[in-house]
């Protein structure tokens, strides 16, 4: 069973993470870091993820019962395509997010048959290896900060039911990264305007940082891997939580900006 050094009283707090790609669980620094922070947090009674790697419109939710996992990712040794997550599937909570969302004026969708992709289960593998709480992913339905900032928004009375907000990303993602040897300016420098942005709470930055981070082009080409932070910050930002948000992972991988924050006053 899950074991933490909190249960899950009051309100729980609200997490980006950097996920990495499969070969994350061979690391010798970063699973340990997932797995320490899980033990940090209450217990949760459900996890919603919101992952970089599924953009559906209308907003989706899936594996509301357990499903394959979807290996998302090709060329990786074969041992990678073995390995498993068979989390329980939470009905209640799409039961939950519909309502909110629907009763908000987000359409949502259903597409039970699509199990977990890489970017829940790999860091889900490291914080929860027992595979034992219920965990719902739902899809990115936009890649607008704004957007998806109201949407984290509506989900915030989740956050006191139990249930553990997770936006899935990396801090910067651009895959030329992966030819070179070291850290590019580009990520470092992004990387820390980011920081800083978070912070300060700069709310106006943020959502414009194509245009506001340096680099921000270079370190997202594409955006999808960012923009599950803006579901994170609704989430916090709904109950004035902004101010907590503190990383709770730093560093590179491979290139790329591993920081990881968590919104939500501590509770131990």
């Amino acid at each position: 069973m899950t074991t933490a050094s909190a249960s899950a009283p009051g309100r729980m707090p609200t997490l980006y993470l950097s996920h990495g790609a499969p070969p994350l669980a061979d690391d010798p620094v970063w699973p340990g870091e997932l797995a320490d922070w899980s033990e940090t947090l209450p217990v949760p009674k459900s996890v919603l993820m919101v992952s970089a790697h599924w953009e559906e419109a209308p907003l989706a939710l899936s594996a509301t019962t357990t499903e394959p996992l979807v290996y998302d990712f090709w060329g990786f040794p074969e041992h990678y395509y073995r390995v498993r997550y068979e989390a329980p599937g939470a009905p209640r909570l799409a039961d939950s997010v519909r309502k909110l969302l629907r009763g908000a004026g987000t359409p949502v969708q259903d597409m039970p048959d699509r199990g977990l992709d890489h970017g829940a289960y790999v860091p889900l593998v490291e914080m929860y290896p027992d595979a034992d709480i219920p965990v719902l992913q739902m899809s990115l339905p936009t890649l607008d900060p704004r957007r998806l900032m109201d949407i984290g928004r509506k989900l915030a009375p989740l956050r006191d039911e139990g249930v553990l907000i997770v936006g899935s990303g990396f801090f910067t993602h651009n895959l030329a990264a992966l030819r070179h040897d070291g850290t590019p300016g580009w990520s470092a420098e992004f990387d820390d305007w980011g920081h800083r942005a978070l912070d300060k709470g700069d709310v106006d930055a943020l959502l414009d940082f194509e245009r506001k981070s340096p680099a921000g082009r270079l370190a997202h080409p594409r955006t999808e891997h960012f923009a599950p932070l803006f579901v994170t910050m609704g989430a916090a930002d709904a109950v004035g939580e902004l101010d907590t948000q503190r990383s709770v992972i730093d560093g590179f991988w491979m290139g790329l900006a591993k920081r990881s924050v968590q919104f939500g006053r501590q509770t131990q």
